[in-house]
């Protein structure tokens, strides 16, 4: 594979998408098709990295780490805020692409783009406050210095379903804490992830420090080993299916490199007696459909007091009409396989005494990649739909008898990003919260939540570290231990 730089395209989209790579933009004679999720028509060709030219990417990340670990807090703290102004005002140009990329609606675009600001800003100004410790030792006449000192160089690895986030995510707090950083983004929206280089490069980040590439499906296993392997690589991050970071993972650790992991979900929202059912219900609609589902964070089993099963049935089915099942579009996915595998959960569900009670299993849209919103009651043990996690508008709806019933079956999963708990007793959230095994959980909201303040991530296989404000920063920082003897 050849590369040669190309000076500006400007998102000029008669051409491949390109790479950045060390601060250049690079055209490859190796390119793939970006496909419309909505109309199967190709939006554009994308430039596709090879192992060589990741290696390349690295050497000039090693190079410029050597300097840009040394930056002043209040160069970092321009440099975001910089790229903070800079994607407000490119906000309609950078959400066309995520929009014809993926599929997504305005409404979860724009909480892309504004969500990923809000990082931004809140970062730029947290390296003034990485501090280190001087311990006291036992020695008479020693002392010590504890450096919290940045790895090195960090390979990020970034989905497709929220793009900006997840994309800016995988490099921001590694970068803030003086690391430089590969990001690989996903193949199905380049010109996303290409966007946020973009964006780096304009706000002023010194060329070497971020590098954004994509690939070909067929080269991810040599790319991506490549970059593992490399020596200069000293962390790795990634954001997508459990599955794959277990592929990711299990490399990593054969280098004996630290990870950091954000992964599937199978969260469940527990809806108690005393809940506010309307309130509740368009809650649950919301966290279950959102971007149809295509969201870790996505509600995927309702577990509701029996006293109100019926009642809250109604209610949500009235939410899920009133915002997602109108007479417009069914929602796009992304991938024609996640709408077949829905439909195979659901067909499952059906056959072994599930109840729709929302939706049409069989339905047909007039394009294999549309799915409207699927509820099914009476969803138990045995059906695949209990435990898989389905990554689309389907969700269970089950009815408990008390509280730990439902907390049984909200640990019952593999899984454990997100949860919430809907109640009119602050107390008994708090105290259902503390018992359910997951990274977090959401009293009287949806299970979908993620902002800048507050640490994201998971335990079990939804995986291990976080991201967000002080403690993204925490996963990018080692600590050296100085002695001396006065």
């Amino acid at each position: 594979m050849n590369g040669h730089s190309n000076g500006n395209s400007s998102g000029d989209t008669s051409k491949p998408v390109p790479l950045w790579i060390a601060g250049k933009e690079v055209q490859t004679d190796t390119t793939f098709d970006v496909i419309s999720p909505a109309t199967q028509e190709k939006l554009w060709s994308s430039s596709s990295v090879s192992a060589k030219q990741a290696l390349e990417a690295i050497d000039a990340a090693q190079t410029a780490f050597k300097t840009w670990r040394y930056t002043k807090p209040a160069e970092i703290r321009k440099i975001l805020l910089k790229a903070a102004d800079i994607m407000e005002a490119r906000q309609e140009e950078l959400a066309s692409y995520m929009q014809k990329e993926t599929g997504a609606l305005a409404g979860f675009t724009g909480f892309n783009i504004s969500t990923t600001v809000e990082n931004l800003r809140d970062v730029a100004g947290r390296p003034a406050n990485i501090l280190g410790e001087i311990p006291k030792v036992s020695a008479p006449g020693q002392g010590a210095f504890l450096f919290k000192e940045p790895y090195g160089v960090i390979f990020g690895a970034a989905p497709w379903n929220a793009p900006y986030i997840l994309g800016t995510r995988a490099f921001l707090y590694a970068l803030a804490a003086g690391n430089s950083v590969i990001l690989k983004g996903s193949e199905l929206s380049p010109r996303v992830f290409w966007a946020i280089g973009s964006v780096m490069k304009e706000a002023g980040l010194p060329d070497g420090v971020l590098s954004v590439i994509y690939h070909r499906p067929e080269d991810a296993v040599d790319v991506t080993n490549a970059i593992i392997e490399s020596p200069h690589i000293k962390k790795v991050n990634f954001t997508g299916s459990t599955a794959v970071g277990a592929i990711y993972a299990s490399k990593a650790g054969k280098e004996l490199k630290p990870v950091l992991m954000e992964l599937g979900g199978k969260a469940s929202a527990i809806v108690c007696e005393d809940a506010e059912i309307e309130t509740a219900a368009m809650q649950c609609a919301m966290g279950s459909f959102f971007h149809a589902g295509q969201v870790c964070m996505a509600t995927e089993r309702i577990l509701v007091n029996r006293k109100i099963i019926d009642q809250f049935a109604e209610a949500l089915k009235g939410a899920t009409e009133k915002v997602y099942a109108s007479n417009g579009e069914a929602p796009v996915l992304v991938a024609k396989a996640t709408v077949e595998k829905n439909h195979k959960l659901l067909s499952d569900a059906v056959s072994k005494g599930g109840k729709v009670i929302l939706g049409d299993v069989d339905a047909k849209e007039d394009s294999a990649y549309r799915m409207r919103p699927i509820i099914v009651s009476d969803v138990k043990k045995g059906m695949d739909l209990y435990y898989t996690e389905s990554f689309g508008p389907s969700v269970s709806l089950i009815a408990v008898d008390n509280d730990d019933e439902a907390i049984e079956i909200a640990n019952d999963t593999e899984y454990g990003l997100s949860g919430a708990v809907f109640t009119s007793n602050l107390g008994r959230g708090l105290k259902i919260a503390k018992q359910i095994d997951t990274g977090a959980v959401h009293i009287n909201s949806m299970s979908i939540h993620d902002e800048a303040l507050l640490p994201h991530g998971g335990v079990k296989k939804s995986g291990w570290g976080r991201f967000n404000a002080q403690w993204g920063l925490e996963e990018f920082l080692k600590l050296k231990t100085v002695t001396y003897m006065e």
